[in-house]
C-alpha cells in the first residue's frame, strides 16, 4: 500500500523532470522598452510553446544585463536583443541576432535547428 503510494506521488514528478533531460533550448536574451522584444512577445511568444519547435527547444529568457545562466556558455557577448541564442547542453550553437519578423523568424530558426541537432522539421501542409 505504501509503495503504491509513494508511486502515486513520484510519478507526477518523474514526468516533470523527464523532459528536462532534453537539453536544448532557445534563450532569448532581451531588455526593457526593447521594442522587437515586445514584437517577438507579442507575435510569437503566446505561441511559441505550442509548436514543434517549442516542445524541441523550450524558452529561456533573460536580460542583456545578465551573466549567461550558470554553466551556459555563449560563444560571444550579446551586443543586440532580442538575441536567440540555441543551447545545447548548456554550450551555444547558433543565434539569431535580432527579431526579422514573424514570417522570417519561424523559418530561420528551423533551419538553425535542422543545422544543428537532430531536430526534423515539421511536414508542410497545403
Amino acid at each position: 500500500m505504501i509503495s503504491r503510494l509513494l508511486v502515486g506521488f513520484f510519478a507526477p514528478l518523474w514526468i516533470a523532470i523527464a523532459p528536462a533531460a532534453h537539453a536544448v533550448e532557445l534563450i532569448m536574451v532581451e531588455q526593457a522598452g526593447c521594442h522587437y522584444c515586445i514584437q517577438w512577445k507579442d507575435e510569437i511568444g503566446p505561441v511559441y510553446p505550442k509548436t514543434e519547435v517549442g516542445a524541441y527547444a523550450p524558452l529561456r529568457m533573460i536580460s542583456i544585463s545578465q551573466s549567461p545562466p550558470e554553466g551556459v556558455d555563449f560563444a560571444r557577448p550579446v551586443l543586440f536583443t532580442p538575441t536567440f541564442i540555441l543551447v545545447d547542453e548548456d554550450r551555444e550553437l547558433a543565434r539569431i541576432e535580432g527579431y526579422p519578423g514573424e514570417d522570417f523568424f519561424w523559418g530561420l530558426l528551423e533551419k538553425l535547428l535542422t543545422e544543428h541537432t537532430d531536430f526534423a522539421q515539421p511536414a508542410k501542409t497545403n
